[in-house]
């Protein structure tokens, strides 16, 4: 493939639509699918002239046996990851939780304060009313 110029000039050729460009890519996808399958019958043709049969399921099955250990090893791997992400965000989600908590109870006690604050103020000014409404009257 070529470089792409961010700064085309106007002698250079307009880009191909998505569509030429998707047909170019479906061309050399079957020349490489075809190339691969000619291989592979040439793989084939050289073993049916004289490669051993159980010598051949034997390598196969070393093959398959050793994947299979890999790809467990790879998802255990991949499962402990998970875990520990996920155990990262339960003890999160559990701070958080506790945060939500704690800001509740000091909102309930800072509710308390106010409207206890708000009730001795009242209560003042009502005994402050009280005591000049008696003066008021005791003097006229």
């Amino acid at each position: 493939m070529g470089v792409v110029d961010r700064y085309p000039t106007s002698d250079d050729p307009p880009p191909e639509p998505p569509e030429v460009a998707a047909e170019h890519a479906r061309e050399r996808l079957h020349e490489e699918i075809e190339r691969v399958r000619t291989g592979v019958e040439e793989m084939l043709a050289e073993q049916e002239r004289g490669l051993d049969e159980p010598a051949l399921r034997r390598e196969l099955d070393a093959i398959r046996d050793e994947n299979n250990i890999l790809l467990k090893r790879r998802v255990r791997k991949t499962e402990r990851r998970l875990n520990k992400r996920i155990n990262k965000i339960d003890a999160r989600t559990e701070a958080l939780e506790q945060r939500l908590d704690q800001v509740e109870q000091e909102r309930k006690y800072a509710e308390w304060r106010i409207h206890t604050s708000n009730e001795q103020m009242l209560d003042g000014l009502l005994q402050q009313i009280r005591g000049i409404a008696d003066l008021l009257t005791r003097t006229r």
